[in-house]
Formats: structure tokens, sequence, C-alpha cells
């Protein structure tokens, strides 16, 4: 089986889908930043090295020539968007070949590689179509971003980035794979609400897979149940050519994924040219309907109880204590999770401690005392952190912080501090950041962790209160200890709109054990229709 890869990020949904047996045909991302971490892993190729690209990695469209490399990693890559002529394009100046283009990255925008999947001077579309010489495409897969659909951050029904899905299925409709796969936040479930009326996304994009005859199947599940070691929700459409579902529902024996595939053809059957919806489709959501996946292909994605989820101290106790020993989690990522050019065990590479100032070390003590607290007096000390001090101080809620060790804002440990003393640590800690908290050792990480100081080390020491390193993000993310991260570390200010650095390249990325289940779903979906 083969895939191609759409949006492929640092590479952790391809990392599980080549686990689960499909070999990667091609992959396309954006960011050059995102793109130098795919390459070294997936391709074996450092970008950071030599004058210019590999053969294996080609630019759909750069303000710079191929011969200046340097340059290509570093700029913007919305400005390098548009095939025009004051722009330069591997595929358009090199016209490679299948064998050039088989396991090949295209660096650039999914807009420019739709427009070349219609250019007739390079045949890209046929070329794809028949699989670079294997026939046809098994998989398309891939999660678009997803920033303005997200519940924790703005969320815009007019960016850009709210297209994305739709370029996915333009490149669907184009190359025609048996399958398609899309990830995504749980956000798109949410309606926007557009001049008084709501607006479903996730129903649109299904029905957009429909109108090119692919029938959607749509779920809600949770990377948790999977064995990564973060709550995290997602979005998960699977679709099947018109002619792969139908042979699956008849050679299938899953009646229950057989069932879900039949209720999706008739609503495909009701998509007329106009996009227009004469029959409704249901997403199923795994904590509600959980007899869908206990047994059957669906139980993959269910292969932990809220009784054996995996705690961040499975996933990165042993990087900050050398005492203990690795957990049955970062073994089985460690020994599971392969491809053709994994690299010896390092993990050292991306564990370089950050430093923070006094104010913020004393704010992630806070935070850590707020996790021993009840929900409500937590809610109510970070709702006054956040009002900068316009809000009523709860001085009940604070008294109990003088049960346990603060520190002040001069460094100095405060055993046993007054209430004054804790109230005065509060006044000087107000902040705007609305997703700060410390990790709990015994559950899984929160699901928004994308920047540095998103959340702080679960260990009650003055040495550890520090904000995650790349490593060990990478760990809660399910990525193995050879995966080496690359690029820059972090960015800020106006370069945070098309930059990706490390750390949000781990927290953009789909976990790699999520992408395994989700392969096996995928594997056997296609070996039932064969």
């Amino acid at each position: 089986m083969n895939h191609i890869e759409l949006f492929a990020g640092a590479g952790g949904l391809s990392l599980g889908l080549e686990t689960a047996g499909f070999e990667l045909l091609l992959a396309n991302e954006l960011s050059p930043m995102a793109a130098e971490t795919f390459a070294f892993n997936h391709l074996a190729t450092d970008l950071s090295c030599g004058s210019e690209p590999a053969s294996k990695v080609f630019w759909i469209s750069s303000q710079f020539r191929r011969s200046d490399l340097s340059r290509r990693l570093r700029e913007n890559p919305l400005e390098a968007t548009g095939l025009t002529e004051n722009h330069h394009s591997d595929l358009l100046e090199l016209s490679p070949n299948d064998e050039a283009l088989r396991r090949a990255l295209l660096v650039g925008s999914i807009k420019d590689l739709n427009n070349l999947l219609e250019d007739n001077r390079l045949d890209l579309a046929k070329k794809l179509r028949r699989g670079l010489g294997d026939g046809e495409v098994d998989l398309v897969s891939g999660g678009p971003p997803c920033q303005s659909f997200s519940l924790a951050g703005l969320r815009d029904h007019t960016s850009d980035r709210n297209q994305l899905p739709w370029e996915f299925a333009k490149f669907v409709e184009k190359v025609k794979p048996k399958m398609a796969l899309l990830e995504n936040v749980s956000g798109i479930l949410r309606a926007f609400k557009i001049e008084g009326k709501e607006f479903h996304a996730w129903y649109e994009v299904a029905k957009a897979f429909a109108k090119i005859d692919y029938i959607p199947v749509c779920l809600h599940i949770n990377a948790k149940f999977s064995g990564v070691a973060q709550n995290r929700p997602r979005f998960i459409m699977i679709a099947l050519r018109r002619d792969v579902c139908v042979s699956f529902l008849d050679k299938s024996q899953d009646q229950t994924l057989v069932s879900l595939f039949r209720k999706s053809l008739s609503f495909a059957e009701g998509v007329d040219s106009k996009n227009n919806l004469i029959k409704g489709l249901d997403y199923w959501d795994l904590e509600k309907s959980p007899e869908l996946f206990e047994s059957g292909i669906l139980s993959e994605l269910k292969t932990h109880s809220l009784n054996d989820l995996i705690s961040v101290h499975d996933a990165i106790g042993d990087l900050s204590d050398k005492l203990i020993s690795e957990s049955n989690y970062v073994n089985g990522i460690n020994s599971k999770l392969v491809n053709r050019y994994s690299k010896p065990l390092l993990k050292s590479a991306n564990h370089e401690l950050r430093s923070n100032s006094v104010r913020v070390r004393a704010r992630f003590r806070l935070y850590q005392v707020l996790n021993k607290l009840t929900k409500s007096e937590a809610k109510s000390i970070q709702g006054y952190l956040k009002s900068e001090g316009d809000g009523e101080c709860p001085l009940s809620a604070l008294s109990k912080l003088t049960n346990f060790w603060m520190l002040d804002l001069d460094g100095t440990r405060i055993e046993q501090p007054s209430i004054d003393t804790v109230v005065n640590i509060a006044n000087q800690l107000f902040t705007r950041k609305q997703t700060q908290r410390a990790l709990q050792a015994d559950q899984p990480a929160p699901a928004a962790l994308s920047i540095p100081d998103d959340a702080c080390h679960y260990k009650e020491t003055e040495s550890e209160l520090r904000t995650l390193t790349v490593r060990e993000m990478a760990r809660i993310q399910s990525f193995p200890d050879w995966y080496e991260i690359r690029s820059k570390v972090t960015t800020g200010g106006k370069m945070r709109k098309f930059e990706v650095p490390q750390y949000t390249q781990i927290g953009n990325a789909v976990p790699p054990i999520l992408g395994l289940a989700l392969g096996n779903v995928c594997a056997r979906i296609l070996n039932d229709a064969r």
C-alpha cells in the first residue's frame, strides 16, 4: 500500500502510517522549517547542509533560486505562494520524472500544487493518478492547518486556512486515490455563526467529498484512547472512493463499520451537483458511542480505557530523573515507530533546558499548587490573575495556598507563606496568557501544547520550575527518541505568523501513535475491500 501525505508538517502522521505498512509515495508541506524536520527523518536529508536541496526535495514555488537554499529555508512561505514569473518552481523548471518524484517532498502551497495538477506541461495529475508507476494511489492523508477552527484560539470563518480542507478535496478529486484520511481539531465540529445562521464546517467538508464521489465516515476521537500521553480530541474523516466503498460493503465482515458506510452512502447520494443536501449525516463520537469502537476495525482507535491512560510521568519521567527507568510507553514508541531511515536512539537530542525568569518560575509554582485545589478554587484564582487586578481578590481560595511552599519574586522559597504574602505574590503575577498550566504527573497532558510556556513541569522542586524541552513535548506526542526535530527552537513577534519552530512543529503534529492507529484502520478497510 502507498500513500501521499498533504500538510505533512513534522511527519508524525507519515511515521504512524509507515509503521502501519503504508509506503510514502509523495509528501507536501508549506513551511520550509517543518520541511527540514520531515526531510531529515523521512528522507535522510539534512537541508541545513549544502547549497541546494537534495534530489528528493522540490520547491513548488519560491522567491529564490534552487541554488539559494539558505534563503529558501527562511523565507515567508506566504510570500512565496503563487506560480508567477517572479517566482521559481523546481517542478516547472526541472520537470522531474516518476522516479525523481517517488518519496519526494514538495515544499509549498497546496493551492499552487493543485494549480500544477491542471498544468498540461507537467502531466502531474496523470503521474500521480497512476501512483508514479504503482498503478494507483491507495491513500491520500493529511491534517490541514486548523487554528481558525480551534476552540483554543481565535475562531475566524473568513481565514484562508479554513479553505484548506476544500483544497484537500480538490487534490483528491484530481488524483483519485482509493481512500482519503483527513485529521483536524474537534473545533471543526462547532458551528460558526455567519449572518445569524449556523455554518457547520465538518458537514460542508463531508459534502465536498461526497460531491466528488467519495463516501465519508466522520469520527470524533481522542488520541489518549489510542495510547498517546495527551488529552487530544480530534475530528477524523475517512472517505472511500465510491467503487471501493461498494466493494467494502459487499466483502467486509465488520458489520459495525459496514453500517456506518451504508448511512454515509445514503448521505452521498443525497448531495446533488450544486452541493445541496437532501439527506443528513452524523459524526460518531468515541466517548458518546463507545460500543462502535469496542470491536472490529474501529477498535484500533480505542486500545486504552480511562483506567489505563498513558500519563505525563510515563512519557517524560526518565528525562528529568536518571534513577527512573524508561516506561513501557517509551520503550514501545522507540521500538515500534520506525521507518527505513530510523537512526540510533538519542534522548539528549532536542532536550536543551530553557531558562525562565524568576517571575515566570513563581507563576509556574503557583500553577503547580492550583492543581492541588478544588476546581472552583483554582478557577477563581486563575480568573483573578487574568483580570489583571480588576476582579475581586478570592481571599478564601488564596488562603489555601498558605499550606504549600511558594516562590517569591526575588527567588526566595517560602515554606509557610502568610495570606498577606500569598496575596502579594499573586498581585505580581497577573497575566493575559489563557492556556498556561502545570502538568499533572499521573494524567495525560492537556491538549494545548504548541508554544514553550503552555505548560510547566510537574516536578515540585525549584530546579524543575521550567517549561518543557522539545524532547519532552515530543515524548508526550509519542515521537520516538531517534526522531530529531530541526530548524529554529522557537520564535516570536510578527514572525509567529509564518515561522514554524520546533515547539510549534511538535504541537501541530499528528501524534505518531495516533497515526499508527489510523493507519491500521485504513489498512484493514482497504484489505476488506479487495
